[in-house]
């Protein structure tokens, strides 16, 4: 059971990755990057690593829903859907990426990989927590707010106008102050 989940989260996750350098818009590219990161989250689950895998889902989950929020908000094609060309040195890139492929193939076929000494921990989240973070829990947690308080002061402060500026501070205009010709109501 565990080999036949593993091969049918892997399937898409390849061709999800495949697809984000296939497609030809942002918007596109960015769901087929979100169904490749969300298989491999379900991989560190079939493969017993709970807590990876669901961080791993609810961090991809977050990052691209933010992603395609700043697409919409500062893109000059709003929607992602336009056709655009998002790579460069098409023939380059593809040759880094196949050797770099082969490298890591390579690397994990013959790597002598060590053998599991002694019995599971009976909770093993308690001991990745312990050796990822340690007894700077805390602290990392407090990094985290910090860190999300700052993305978002930033965007505030990036625009200048609100949604509802255009119509003036009552909202009784009857028509949007729009800097660039062509807005609604025009």
């Amino acid at each position: 059971m565990t080999t036949a989940a593993f091969w049918i989260l892997a399937v898409p996750a390849v061709a999800g990755g495949v697809m984000v350098f296939r497609f030809d818009s942002m918007a596109r590219a960015t769901f087929s990057l979100l169904t490749a990161l969300l298989c491999v989250g379900g991989e560190l689950l079939v493969l017993g690593l709970d807590y990876l895998g669901i961080v791993t889902v609810l961090m991809m989950t977050i990052e691209m829903a933010i992603m395609a929020v700043f697409m919409i908000m500062f893109m000059m094609n709003p929607a992602g859907l336009v056709p655009m060309t998002m790579m460069h040195n098409k023939h380059g890139a593809a040759a880094v990426c196949a050797l770099s492929f082969v490298l890591l193939v390579t690397g994990i076929l013959l790597a002598p990989w060590p053998r599991r000494r002694g019995r599971a921990p009976a909770d093993p989240t308690l001991d990745l927590g312990m050796s990822l973070m340690g007894p700077q829990m805390l602290t990392m947690t407090t990094l985290g707010m910090a860190l999300f308080a700052t993305i978002v002061a930033t965007v505030v402060l990036a625009t200048r106008r609100g949604r509802y500026d255009r119509y003036g501070d009552d909202l009784r205009a009857t028509r949007p102050d729009d800097p660039v010709r062509g807005g609604v109501g025009r």
